[in-house]
């Protein structure tokens, strides 16, 4: 299989088998991200030769997997879904996602559903007819990470877009009936505006179908571009206890069905349920995460945290 660098999956993407189609991301400019700091180069698209050589290994290791009874001992079902690995594999050009999709179609002919990360800008790069026709050809439940509605953050960390285009791009997934899923960072709208961002970030999502959103925490590390802003003083992170109390803010507003989820690595105490049948559940757990913690455990477990 081709790899390149960390691999980096959503947690509901566990059962999906991981193709590579692109490496790095065409932004790479968000001031606090080093997910991609391994590489020693910015983006790459996987030659579509390699995809098909990955695609008939990942048959043939199935196929032995099967004779020996792996599913049937662990009762799981063979997997029907791809998820493309990459920042933003969304960014290619639809005739070249078309033709990995046929490829994928060819090889496994019972997948249903092919994922991958994608940025808003790349949603604004194809048009309505290519979306209906990615749709068609199996592109659905895309992981957006959207991190906040919060038009500052946005603009200080570089995202390169702001609430009005997730708005607009993702009515257009919509439109296409192609599924999404957030990423919410909890922390980005920096120390004293967390909760003024996460009601933002809320008016945002209430306006749209997401059917996850998953919350990590801004853990930020020192080969950053924000490490040095806050070491001067133009920055201040929010305190531990304060991005908690920013995730009960969102919680609090958001008014759409959704499963929220806190699972990553990035939060030190994981939580999830769904909206809005389990909101006094989570709110509940967040207010004994504030009461029985403090700064300090919080901090130590944010400090101690060498790999999101």
């Amino acid at each position: 299989m081709h790899y390149t660098g960390t691999v980096w999956r959503p947690p509901y993407e566990a059962g999906s088998l991981l193709l590579e189609a692109t490496a790095g991301c065409t932004h790479h400019k968000c001031k606090f991200c080093t997910l991609y700091a391994d590489l020693p180069f910015k983006f790459r698209m996987s030659p579509m030769q390699d995809i098909e050589n990955d695609l008939l290994e990942l048959k043939a290791t199935l196929r032995q997997q099967e004779i020996r009874g792996w599913f049937k001992l662990y009762n799981r079902p063979l997997p029907d879904r791809v998820f493309l690995v990459g920042a933003n594999p969304f960014v290619l050009k639809a005739e070249r996602l078309l033709a990995i999709a046929e490829m994928i179609k060819r090889i496994f002919p019972d997948n249903q559903t092919i994922g991958c990360f994608a940025r808003i800008t790349d949603v604004a790069l194809k048009s309505d007819a290519e979306l209906a026709e990615l749709r068609r050809a199996g592109y659905d439940g895309l992981t957006i990470g959207v991190e906040t509605g919060d038009d500052e953050a946005l603009r200080f960390m570089r995202k390169g877009y702001l609430a009005v285009d997730i708005i607009a791009q993702c009515r257009r997934l919509d439109k296409a009936k192609i599924s999404y899923n957030f990423f919410y960072l909890t922390g980005i709208s920096g120390r004293g505006r967390g909760e003024a961002g996460a009601v933002a970030t809320a008016e945002v999502c209430n306006q749209l179908h997401p059917q996850r959103i998953g919350a990590s925490m801004l853990t930020v590390y020192a080969n950053s571009e924000l490490y040095p802003e806050i070491q001067r003083g133009d920055w201040q992170e929010e305190s531990e206890l304060e991005k908690y109390r920013e995730l009960k803010v969102l919680l609090a507003n958001l008014q759409i069905p959704v499963w929220f989820g806190a699972l990553g690595a990035s939060n030190a105490i994981p939580f999830a349920g769904n909206l809005p049948e389990e909101r006094e559940r989570l709110l509940a757990a967040l207010d004994e995460i504030l009461h029985s913690l403090s700064e300090d455990d919080l901090r130590e477990y944010r400090q101690n945290l060498r790999h999101l």
